[in-house]
Parts: C-alpha cells; structure tokens; sequence
C-alpha cells in the first residue's frame, strides 16, 4: 500500500478541532476526485481537544510529535509520510484543500518545489480579513522582498505555508528550523541548492478557529525570520558591509594624511584614527564572512563557494605576515626617529602618520593569520569509519568467560 501513495497531505495541529476536520474532508475529496493515491497526516503537536479523534475518524494518520514548535511539528509530520509527494498547509482553514491537484500537476512536471501564493503580485488573493494589514501590507511584502535580493530567489510571498515539494528534495535540505521559520528556511536552501521552482496562485481565506487565535506571533517570528536571512547569507551579514567599512577607511587616509581642507576644517590625525578603526571594523567583517561561510558548507547548511577552496590557510597565513611586517616596518620607522632625537619630544602630527597605519596594518595581519588557522580548524572533516571498523569495536569478547566488573577493576588498576 505505502508504494502505491504518490501524495502525502501533512498538516502540523495544535488544538485544531474547530478546523481540522474540514481541513481532513477537503483534502482527502480534492484527491479523490482527481485520481490522486494520497494520505493525510497529521502531526498533532500536543493537542488537548479533540483534534486528534477528529483525524483519526476522519481516516487521517496521526503522528505525536513531543518537541513543541511549527517547525518540530512538520518535519516529524513529513519524514512519517509515504508519499512521493507532500503537500503541507496550516490545519485553520485558511488554506483550500482543495487546490491540492493544482500543486501536484507541477510536481509531477518536474519541479522540485511549488509555492503557493497569498498575494496579487503572484496572483493570489487574500479574502477580507483572511490577513492583518500589517502582515499583508508590511510583514509579508518585505520578507518577501529581501527573499528575492539577498538570495535572488523568484517567490513573491515568502511566509505562504502551503506549498508542495519532492519527498527526496526535502531529504536533501536537512532542515533544522523548528519554529515558524521553517517555512522560510526551506525557501533559502532551496534557493541555495538550485531547486527547480514554481508558485501557484491561492486564495487565503479567513482563520476558521473560533476556541483560540492564530499561533502565529507578528514580532517575535518576524524577528526570528530575519535572524534566518542573516544567518543564510554571509554575503549581506558580514562582507557587504565589511567592504562598506574599508572603503570609508580608504577615503579617511586619502584626506587625513595629505590633511587636506574640507569647508576650512583640516583632516588630520583624528581622521586617520577613525578611518583605521573603520578599517579594523571592515576587515574583521569580511573575516567573519569568510569563517562563516566555510563553516555553513562544511554543515551542509549552504553549498560550497568555489572561491573560497582557493583561499588555503598557507595564503591566509602569508598575506598576514606580510602585513604585520609592513606594520611593523613603520612602527620601526617612528622609533628610529625618535632615537635620532634622543628618544625626547617627536613631532607627534607628523609621527603618527606613520604610527596609526603601522599599528593597523599589524592588528590586521594578525586578524588575518588567525582567521586563516581557524579556516584550517573548520575545513577539518570527520573521518567517516566503515561499519565494519565500528561493529568490531563494539563486538563481545571472544573468550568464552564474561568480563566481569571485578575483572574490569582490577585491569584499570594494574
């Protein structure tokens, strides 16, 4: 029977009894009338009304998922179904089940993905008060947006939680959210991956629970979205803004150390001061992002950066020395200047032209050096043992006696 089911509905639930059922009818009746072999799953998230009756009765399957979360609730849900397919939706009505056929004649085209989508850009439209004005008009639009710049994926509405997808595509993303932010998390790898995708206009209608309220919270699972694309993407985190921040450096030192005028006021050691703390900032940023993105495709977080495999620790190492030895160079410069005066008063406007850049270019190439030994630490894998080193490891003795404990003893203490 398992073999024969090619779609598998799986709706997280939590306290769902008002919706759940309608939700179960509407889903199992669109499959049936389109020929679709599927099942419905339910993963019931602790609930303490009646939902999980309600599923059973209804033919659904249910599966108790312990760890409490959206995220925790559908990835139990999904590695429990059967289908080649799986289609998941929130169990509050908000979606029709209905539209189930249109999502799997896209999957059966080859996608790997399909999206639903709640908003007009997409083709979507969202029923009066289906949406609060600050989801529809704000929340979701601009998520939305920095979805499609940050990782130049074509989805016009990030946060839909109906959607469709390959039981073996969801394999391979090794999706760790266990929050709201599951839905986006599987977006941005997908993205990353290079997943064929594809959206399907829906109609979102209005939240049919009548016992309790969404359990969606607007702030805190919008904050923990944007925490998500942050952590995705390096690239806008830590190197764009790093590059931001040497390129002001480059323009402090082209004003302060000719100390040119600007509207009458001279640029001139302050300038010089901040400019190379700006650099110091910017360094570490781009640093950051080279660490960070080394470690996210060693976890399979994010797909490896041809660029970086480039970048050994060896380079990383002498590029660093070279630029502490040119720190160092001019900090030896201002010395001898001192000594030739006796190691008494400096001209310290002068000096510190050189003593700033110096003591900056050796705080840098230490930075470097260091990161470029802790690159070496993250590209360091686990060796992977065969089975069979691991079953003779942990296999009983030979000897026909047991190891007793006493005999345990008294071979540690000898």
């Amino acid at each position: 029977m398992s073999e024969k089911i090619e779609v598998s509905v799986v709706m997280p639930c939590l306290n769902e009894a008002d919706t759940i059922g309608v939700c179960i009818q509407k889903a199992t009746s669109a499959m049936q009338q389109a020929g679709i072999c599927g099942e419905v799953v339910i993963a019931d998230n602790g609930s303490t009304d009646a939902s999980k009756s309600i599923a059973q009765s209804l033919g659904a399957r249910t599966v108790d998922v312990a760890e409490r979360g959206y995220g925790a609730a559908l990835m139990q849900g999904i590695e429990s179904a059967r289908g080649r397919f799986v289609i998941m939706g929130d169990a509050d009505d908000s979606y029709d089940f209905l539209e189930i056929p249109a999502f799997v004649d896209r999957l059966r085209e080859g996608f790997d993905l399909v999206q639903g989508c709640r908003l007009p850009r997409g083709g979507g439209r969202v029923l009066p008060g289906a949406m609060p004005f600050l989801h529809r008009w704000i929340g979701n639009p601009a998520l939305s947006w920095l979805v499609r710049i940050m990782f130049r994926i074509p989805i016009n509405d990030v946060y839909c939680g109906m959607r469709g997808f390959t039981r073996q595509w969801y394999d391979r993303l090794d999706l760790r959210s266990p929050g709201m932010e599951f839905a986006t998390e599987m977006i941005i790898k997908s993205g990353l991956y290079g997943a064929s995708m594809s959206q399907v206009p829906i109609t979102l209608h209005p939240d049919g629970r009548q016992e309790h309220g969404p359990h969606l919270r607007t702030f805190r699972d919008g904050w923990r979205t944007l925490r998500l694309f942050l952590v995705f993407s390096p690239k806008w985190t830590f190197f764009f803004p790093g590059l931001l921040l040497i390129l002001i450096a480059f323009v402090g030192y082209a004003l302060a150390i000719p100390q040119i005028r600007i509207a009458g006021a001279a640029l001139d050691v302050h300038t010089l001061l901040v400019a190379s703390l700006a650099g110091l900032l910017g360094w570490q940023c781009v640093m950051l992002a080279t660490l960070a993105r080394i470690f996210a495709a060693r976890e399979g977080m994010m797909p490896p950066l041809d660029r970086l495999e480039t970048l050994t620790v060896e380079r990383g190492l002498g590029f660093g020395l070279i630029t502490m030895t040119a720190g160092i160079a001019m900090i030896v410069a201002v010395i001898v200047q001192w000594w030739k005066v006796d190691f008494g008063r400096l001209d310290y406007p002068q000096t510190m032209r050189l003593v700033v850049p110096g003591v900056t270019f050796v705080a840098i190439g230490f930075q470097t050096a260091m990161s470029a030994l802790m690159a070496g630490v993250l590209r360091m894998h686990r060796r992977q043992r065969p089975a069979s080193e691991l079953d003779a490891d942990f296999a009983p003795a030979s000897s026909a006696e047991p190891i007793t404990v006493a005999d345990a003893r008294e071979s540690t203490t000898r």
